[in-house]
């Protein structure tokens, strides 16, 4: 499912309300937790939480034009999606988050290399994201980035 909304807040207006509650509470948990210097935006056609250019001029290497992404929540056809670049990016969190994960969820972790998938609305571990969120600054997140752009 896509989005053609042009702001967060229209982007969740559009949602059904099941939805729209989850969609909600994600973005209002990564926007209470998130370190300071993120910037919250529509990135591609998803809530996005981004380190801007004045933080990063250098901006996405696949766009310049574009901010570093760094998280993404979205309503998909089948489920909520959260992306988490950090994850992806550094294995010690990847290997944190997943032992984690069990703790929190009765139900097995879907997730791809960035993408943890929802796909039963009443089984998301909120805690666990809240935390989640906390473990990495705009600074971190650049400086493992360029790291893995040299490799």
């Amino acid at each position: 499912m896509t989005s053609d909304a042009k702001t967060p807040d229209e982007y969740v207006a559009k949602l059904p309300y099941e939805r729209k509650t989850v969609i909600s509470k994600l973005r209002d948990i990564i926007r209470t937790n998130l370190p300071k210097g993120f910037e919250e935006c529509i990135s591609y056609k998803m809530i996005g939480f981004v380190v801007p250019h004045a933080i990063f001029p250098a901006g996405y290497h696949v766009d310049p034009k574009l901010p570093l992404p760094f998280i993404n929540i979205a309503s998909q056809k089948n489920f909520v999606a959260l992306y988490h670049s950090g994850i992806y990016a550094d294995r010690k969190l990847f290997h944190w988050f997943t032992s984690e994960y069990p703790k929190h969820c009765k139900r097995k972790l879907n997730m791809g290399k960035s993408c943890v998938r929802f796909k039963y609305l009443d089984d998301i571990p909120y805690e666990l994201i809240k935390e989640l969120c906390t473990k990495m600054t705009p600074e971190d997140w650049v400086k493992l980035y360029e790291k893995r752009l040299k490799k």
